[in-house]
């Protein structure tokens, strides 16, 4: 149960299936927001999933199966959200790919290079881009960056370089966006335990011990800062990288 920090705001979360954008979709719902949410066409079963506890939460949910590699996919998005909401006050840019390559970057082929670049950052522009008109003095834009922008692991090279294109992104945006009173932050977490991680990497015994608390996260445990980031408690964030990493210190 929440305490009302987001009653009656509209948002859209990409990623919202499973991993970290169900945990916002849900601790978004449980403040008092509606939300839409994005899918692949393959993760319709977890997307029903979420929807159901955005309803139990005693919110509107909305699904809506796109893949955002896809620009006009990206400017639909925006108008659903549009019509279903009338206004968009928070955007959660959160969907993401990653796919382990220990062998080094001659093994990263250009379809996965371009998977990697068109999910994590052309989705993140365009529907930035398209949701900006919607978004109103107060609201806010909130990127899933990670530790890896500023620690890249080798073999997360490309997915590395996406993240650290996050947090330039948001601290530029953040600037050119002051004076419209919108809001751009993001953020930074370290190894956390979602379906992405037994999907694309091959060894999972030991993610997360790495860091000093010796674990991996769980999604619910950083759905709190985007639930704090989006609020009028953060009013005065903004072009800040909130980092959750278990310990790891970054700048």
């Amino acid at each position: 149960r929440g305490a009302g920090r987001l009653k009656d705001r509209k948002t859209v979360i990409t990623g919202g299936d499973s991993g970290i954008g169900r945990a916002v979709a849900l601790a978004f719902a449980r403040e008092g927001a509606d939300v839409l949410f994005t899918h692949l066409e393959d993760e319709a079963d977890d997307a029903r999933e979420t929807s159901r506890l955005v309803e139990d939460a005693g919110r509107k949910a909305v699904a809506v199966a796109r893949d955002i590699r896809d620009e006009d996919n990206c400017r639909a998005l925006i108008e659903r959200a549009v019509t279903e909401f009338g206004r968009i006050d928070a955007l959660v840019n959160n969907a993401a790919y990653q796919m382990s390559q220990p062998d080094g970057i001659e093994a990263i082929t250009t379809e996965q290079f371009d998977r990697v670049m068109r999910t994590n950052v052309y989705g993140m522009f365009r529907l930035t881009k398209f949701a900006l008109p919607h978004i109103p003095k107060g609201g806010s834009v909130i990127n899933s960056t990670s530790v890896q922008a500023y620690k890249p692991s080798p073999h997360l090279l490309d997915y590395a370089t996406t993240k650290g294109a996050i947090v330039t992104f948001t601290q530029g945006l953040a600037q050119m966006l002051a004076e419209r009173g919108i809001r751009v932050n993001a953020v930074a977490p370290g190894p956390v335990w979602t379906p992405l991680i037994p999907a694309t990497l091959p060894d999972t015994v030991e993610f997360g011990k790495q860091s000093p608390l010796g674990r991996p996260a769980q999604p619910a445990e950083l759905a709190p800062a985007y639930v704090y980031l989006a609020s009028q408690e953060a009013g005065f964030v903004t072009a800040e990288i909130l980092n959750a990493t278990g310990g790891t210190p970054l700048p």
